[in-house]
């Protein structure tokens, strides 16, 4: 594939005209896919997929096309000619655009994490010894994932990461659910088995009568899973600088210095290292950002537009200034604690359909699910009903957060939608003083 993407880079550089600049981005994935359900294989295939995302710029214009690519390089190449020859007849149509930044400088970044990828017939008899008895529900994914880049200025990126991703469900009889994951780069049997025997474990608990809880605050623990939903909403524009210059993040109070949270918390954007590249689609090197650090505000994701717009420094974000790579830094909790160190209270395995109840006052809202289980004296009683949670950030890791797990979970991002995502976040878990249910 890398060597597709050079040949493109090539045609590229021949059907460019004087005064015109081009930028080229590259996605393509060798994918397997096997779908479960009951423990057996229901449907199994491979996708092998690759298009090239071309942007031409001339005196302050630009326009751009995304080019499905057949994998024949004279095909290919033939494509990209006469999306350029397109884009070209375009260009005089438009307006100047006042926020185009481009990164002239030359780079070059090649990044090749080819980690031996599971056997899958290995991954079917792990799941048909540990797990052919239940009703599994899941879908598993592995193979190469690649991204390039290249422009007339010089640039050159090339990433290809391996990595599997196995998502499940393991269903009881009375409807109630067990949700887990397991997904990285390197295939350990062991924690595979691990994985699920600890689900098959929460399952038992799911046949005992449901508690229902009166709205309150109580305390609780929330698995790196659950912590990957809140993640994911303050991903919303939280950290972005063009949400934060306009006065619509999350975050707008701890960056103004008006909000703080605990000192357990540190975020950061960890792209080395992980299944992203170590560019962006933009075409600028990207580098490791401190996002907060105990409890403060630190550095933006900006991109080349909103550094253009509002008179910042770009420091590698895409353009929708996401972290694609959100690492949380552990506590002092051990994970075989959890339970002692709870107590009383709730061990939230997942939450689901979160929302902002209060924009401005980091304020959540959603319903646990999965695995929800009451726990008293350090000993799980059984499953809790879906409840609703209404809080706010500054409150969950902030004054109510007691810990953060030492250990951390690698969470891939299960999004195929288009083409395999190379998001993820690395997360602890989190013990709460207090976790608000209104209903």
């Amino acid at each position: 594939m890398q060597h597709a993407f050079e040949a493109l880079v090539g045609v590229a550089h021949n059907a460019l005209h004087a005064g015109e600049q081009f930028t080229l981005g590259y996605s393509a994935e060798q994918s397997r896919f096997v779908r479960f359900n009951h423990a057996k294989v229901r449907q199994a295939g491979d996708v092998s997929q690759a298009s090239a995302h071309l942007r031409l710029i001339r005196d302050g214009r630009q326009a751009e096309q995304l080019v499905t690519l057949s994998g024949e390089a004279q095909v290919d190449g033939q494509r990209l000619e006469a999306a350029m020859q397109l884009l070209r007849q375009t260009l005089p149509l438009l307006p100047i655009d006042p926020y185009l930044q481009l990164n002239t400088a030359p780079w070059n970044s090649l990044s090749c994490q080819a980690a031996p990828l599971p056997v899958l017939d290995e991954v079917l008899a792990l799941i048909e010894r540990e797990a052919g008895d239940l009703d599994l529900v899941g879908i598993y994914a592995a193979g190469p994932v690649c991204r390039g880049f290249a422009s007339s200025f010089g640039a050159f990126g090339w990433h290809q990461a391996n990595s599997f991703n196995m998502d499940w469900s393991l269903f009881h009889e009375n409807g109630q659910a067990v949700k887990a994951n397991y997904a990285g780069q390197a295939w350990n049997a062991s924690d595979f088995t691990q994985r699920l025997r600890q689900a098959r474990d929460q399952l038992g608990f799911l046949g005992q009568p449901a508690i229902t809880l009166k709205p309150g605050s109580y305390r609780a623990y929330l698995a790196p899973a659950a912590m990957d939903e809140i993640a994911g909403m303050l991903c919303w524009g939280g950290f972005s600088a063009q949400a934060l210059a306009t006065g619509n993040s999350a975050l707008q109070r701890l960056y103004n210095g008006d909000g703080q949270l605990s000192p357990l918390v540190s975020f950061s954007e960890q792209v080395s290292g992980s299944l992203s590249p170590a560019f962006s689609d933009e075409g600028s090197p990207r580098m490791d950002v401190p996002l907060i650090q105990h409890g403060k505000a630190r550095q933006q994701l900006t991109s080349a537009r909103s550094a253009a717009e509002f008179q910042r420094v770009a420091n590698g974000a895409d353009s929708y200034e996401s972290p694609c790579a959100l690492s949380m830094a552990g506590g002092n909790l051990p994970s075989e604690a959890v339970l002692q160190r709870l107590g009383t209270g709730l061990y939230i395995s997942n939450l689901w359909y979160l929302n902002y109840s209060d924009l401005p006052a980091a304020r959540m809202t959603g319903l646990t699910r999965f695995a929800t289980f009451w726990v008293e004296n350090g000993a799980i009683q059984g499953p809790v009903n879906t409840m609703r949670f209404d809080d706010s950030l500054y409150s969950l890791l902030g004054s109510q957060l007691e810990d953060l797990t030492q250990e951390r979970e690698m969470i891939l991002s299960t999004s195929t939608y288009g083409q395999r995502s190379t998001g993820s976040s690395h997360l602890p878990g989190a013990l709460v003083k207090g976790l608000n249910l209104t209903l």
